[in-house]
């Protein structure tokens, strides 16, 4: 029979694939805080920052993790053609598009059945994330794209029309999971709606 045809994302290299071998996380003694105390011996709420590669990172928290994260949020690199100072923000888009791909299995595999993961982007890459996740997710899980005002885009004669917000796609294990849950604060609400003259929010009064 011919193999079942399906609706993916293709670019050169995607069949390239890192060679990844099981990582062992050390922890640094003189940099660690722990909790003073815990409600029961089963909680686990020590944070942990990691320094290094993210994609060897993600490989190493597999071991402990898989299945446990319940909230995956990431930011990574919009691929705007810039050049910051702790990293490239101008990959070629196949080699980008590799890169992501390579981390959001990885993530996949730590999302628990109830979980969800939400990612950060734009107009440069926001397509191509949607396709490529729902490759990785399912389109069946994928929930929303939150749509946030990112900052005040001054008027600029040379380029007429100015993006001035971001993306966060949000996709879950499972399809009938719910991520979040309806949120009804007057007063929070109330801040939105009064904006001073600058744009700014108002000051909310309770932030439960």
């Amino acid at each position: 029979m011919p193999r079942q045809l399906r609706l993916e994302l293709t670019w050169v290299g995607k069949e390239n694939r890192p060679k990844l071998e099981p990582r062992v996380l050390i922890e640094d003694v003189g940099q660690s805080h722990h909790a003073a105390q815990r409600v029961t011996e089963q909680d686990i709420f020590d944070n942990k920052v990691i320094f290094g590669d993210n994609l060897l990172a993600l490989k190493a928290l597999e071991n402990g993790y898989a299945g446990r994260v319940k909230c995956v949020y990431i930011d990574p690199p919009f691929n705007t053609g810039q050049a910051f100072d702790h990293y490239d923000d101008g990959l070629e888009h196949s080699i980008y598009l590799a890169m992501m791909r390579d981390r959001l299995e990885l993530l996949g595999r730590l999302v628990s059945s109830d979980g969800a993961i939400w990612v950060h982007c734009d107009d440069y890459e926001g397509a191509y994330l949607k396709v490529l996740m729902d490759e990785v997710f399912g389109r069946q899980c994928f929930k929303f794209t939150f749509v946030w005002q990112s900052a005040d885009s001054p008027s600029d004669n040379k380029v007429p029309v100015v993006s001035d917000h971001d993306f966060i796609l949000c996709y879950t294990k499972k399809p009938e999971v719910v991520p979040f849950r309806a949120f009804h604060d007057p007063s929070v609400l109330e801040a939105y709606r009064n904006r001073d003259e600058k744009g700014d929010l108002a000051p909310v009064s309770r932030i439960p």
